[in-house]
């Protein structure tokens, strides 16, 4: 996949594609410690991003990156509208007006989304949300980029931590989020969020090696 606009929509679209092949599974996994929306959130989220890149799509990646942002704000419920939309919108303000995205700059762009996330949602590592599965990941794509990985490398190391960070929710006591209100409750369980997290990370790489 080349890292320009059209990339970046097609990458999004892959996205959308995953959101909804996992949108049951995600749900239930809500249903243990959240709301038991997530997944019908993110699913409903991603479909109206479909619907604006069918009507037009914007020509650079920052740009598809904030109509997915401001997408997902008006259109996804609960905590995940406004941090997934800030991850997307501080990635797109990184990149800026670029044409295209090398793996610095996917890199840099994993930065701003995890630290945007941070501060809207208060959290961090260890408090079993989607933090999780994104510092971890932005570790991976810095030392992928830092060690000269193409875009899709940057996104597979990327994705590849995301998914243990994910993973290690399981054994945690959550500390933030709705979840908390159950307290040793929410131990035995993955975090939605950290699992959406790393299917749109496990989606963007793969659509990047392509």
């Amino acid at each position: 996949m080349s890292c320009d606009a059209a990339g970046v929509v097609a990458a999004i679209r892959a996205v959308a594609a995953t959101v909804a092949e996992h949108r049951v599974e995600l749900t239930h996994l809500d249903r243990d410690i959240g709301d038991g929306d997530h997944g019908e959130n993110m699913a409903r989220g991603f479909t109206a991003v479909l619907t604006k890149l069918d009507a037009g799509a914007p020509d650079t990646p920052g740009a598809v990156l904030k109509l997915v942002a401001t997408t997902l704000i008006s259109t996804v419920g609960g905590a995940a509208g406004p941090l997934f939309g800030t991850a997307f919108l501080r990635a797109a303000t990184t990149v800026g007006d670029a044409q295209t995205l090398d793996g610095e700059a996917i890199a840099k762009a994993l930065t701003a989304a995890r630290d945007g996330v941070v501060a809207r949602g208060k959290a961090e590592s260890g408090d079993k949300t989607m933090v999780d599965a994104l510092t971890p990941a932005v570790t991976a794509a810095k030392g992928a980029a830092d060690g000269g990985g193409s875009a899709a490398g940057v996104l597979q190391a990327a994705a590849d931590a995301a998914a243990a960070g994910a993973e290690a929710t399981f054994p945690m006591q959550a500390r933030k989020g709705r979840a908390s209100y159950l307290g040793e409750r929410s131990i035995g369980h993955l975090d939605p969020g950290a699992m959406s997290s790393t299917y749109l990370l496990q989606a963007l790489a793969a659509t990047a090696s392509q």
